[in-house]
């Protein structure tokens, strides 16, 4: 018996086929009616914000609050005593408490700086001379005495489970000022301790994932977003392919009943193809004049790098990224800030970042950027003010840190909060990590409580069911 033989159009195969395609798809060419609101159109505030945008500059592992913004003179008087310290990384060590350890004073000498007197070390002459625009917070805690916990922590606002970054929330509330570009940038970011999770959106859809430039350890170049360029296909050709992808991917979209993560996936590929024309130009440096250049010390071997990160990031913030990560780190498994047994070798660390920090915040002021901007520089902990098993070096410490804040909407040659008299445990208007997230979003617009996502069957926020925001320290 003869069988009639089916009747297979080349354009039935292509639809067919199109679940293949449609993930590579791209959501500007697909209709607002298919795909839903643009990704890139901003959402509302709960409120009026303060500021449209945060630079993180993240200093990976951990720099001395003691050695650094935090002046504490009783170091020096009673370096070399034993004296009882009970803290956390002790306790989970050897599960004693109060053990004898030998303070251990600071190798650099502190002095005050500005009209208002703050004092900052010698390790960073060029910040400390813009002391009268810092609001510094002395009395951070946090949790994690482990670097991978505490990263994760600082980023995510968890220490277990896959939680999204601080970033992917900014941008899942607030959307992008430029559709352009991501709202999201991570610049140089470290491969271990959290690595990806620590710009990574988890479970809110990709389209809020942070987009990564380079990566810590390596020296950063002027394009260094991987496959940024199609170098087989011209311009014309590329926007043909697009435009035969628009169509099997409308017909996708509209038979799915769900259209949540497809259209997340489409609207990131869309992102991919309008980049290539943006970012180029945005990176390349060349077109920034030869004084700006040496404001951030590219030219110098010591600051080259660093000052690259921190120029790219006045550059992206120009253009209206929400939230851009600058991270100095040495991608290795231990981070750069991270003496437990070499102190002096922040000395090395703080020349390669002083100098970059200062043009930022010099920059960012001369261009009228700090009146929407929050600069937030932090390590994940704080350091303890003993010397770690006698020797030249110093513990992790998540009990008590500084971190500074910058930006027109903040109090300036301001200090909030204190450490002990050893600088070792916050103990005055104490500010939890969950307490600094809750502050950073309340100044973007978005009330914390309600920056939620609903995953798992519960209710998820970046500060779980903690936070109070820190008001005293609004201008």
């Amino acid at each position: 018996m003869e069988f009639p033989q089916p009747q297979v159009s080349r354009r039935s195969i292509l639809k067919g086929s199109a679940c293949g395609f449609g993930s590579l798809a791209l959501a500007g060419l697909l209709s607002k009616e298919s795909t839903g609101a643009n990704a890139s159109t901003a959402h509302q505030p709960h409120f009026p914000p303060k500021a449209k945008r945060i630079i993180f500059l993240f200093m990976q592992g951990g720099p001395s609050q003691v050695d650094t913004f935090d002046y504490k003179p009783l170091l020096e008087k009673q370096d070399g005593q034993q004296v009882a310290f009970d803290d956390a990384r002790t306790i989970a060590n050897t599960g004693n408490r109060g053990t004898n350890q030998r303070v251990m004073k600071s190798p650099w000498k502190f002095r005050q700086y500005g009209e208002a007197g703050l004092w900052g070390s010698d390790l960073f002459p060029n910040v400390s001379e813009h002391l009268d625009d810092l609001c510094l917070i002395h009395s951070m805690h946090t949790e994690g005495v482990a670097h991978g916990p505490a990263t994760l922590f600082l980023h995510c606002g968890a220490t277990n489970f896959i939680r999204p970054s601080f970033g992917s929330w900014v941008t899942y509330g607030l959307g992008s000022e430029n559709e352009n570009l991501p709202g999201f940038i991570s610049i140089c970011p470290s491969a271990g301790n959290g690595g990806a999770r620590n710009y990574g959106n988890a479970f809110l859809p990709s389209s809020y994932q942070g987009t990564t430039i380079g990566m810590a350890g390596r020296p950063l170049r002027d394009d260094s977003v991987r496959n940024l360029k199609n170098p087989k296909l011209s311009l014309p050709q590329q926007q043909k392919q697009l435009e035969f992808l628009q169509s099997l991917n409308a017909e996708q979209v509209a038979g799915v009943n769900d259209r949540s993560e497809l259209e997340a996936v489409i609207k990131s590929y869309e992102l991919a193809w309008r980049m290539q024309s943006n970012v180029p130009d945005i990176l390349d440096l060349s077109h920034e004049t030869q004084s700006t250049l040496n404001l951030y010390g590219i030219g110098e071997e010591e600051t080259e790098s660093f000052g690259r990160q921190c120029l790219m990031a006045r550059r992206l913030c120009e253009e209206g990224v929400r939230f851009i990560q600058v991270t100095y780190g040495d991608g290795t498994a231990n981070p750069a800030w991270d003496q437990h047994s070499d102190l002096p070798k922040h000395a090395k660390h703080a020349k390669a970042v002083d100098k970059p920090i200062a043009g930022l915040l010099a920059d960012l002021e001369q261009r009228g950027l700090l009146e929407d901007t929050i600069v937030w520089y932090s390590g994940e902990f704080g350091r303890t003010p003993y010397a770690q098993k006698n020797g030249t070096g110093r513990d992790h410490n998540p009990a008590g840190f500084t971190s500074w804040l910058a930006g027109n909407c903040l109090r300036s040659a301001f200090t909030y909060g204190s450490t002990d008299e050893f600088g070792h445990k916050a103990i005055r208007d104490k500010v939890h990590m969950h307490d600094m997230h809750a502050t950073l979003l309340h100044l973007l617009g978005i009330d914390h409580t309600k920056l939620t996502y609903r995953y798992a069957g519960r209710d998820f926020r970046l500060t779980d069911v903690h936070g109070e925001v820190v008001h005293p320290i609004f201008s």
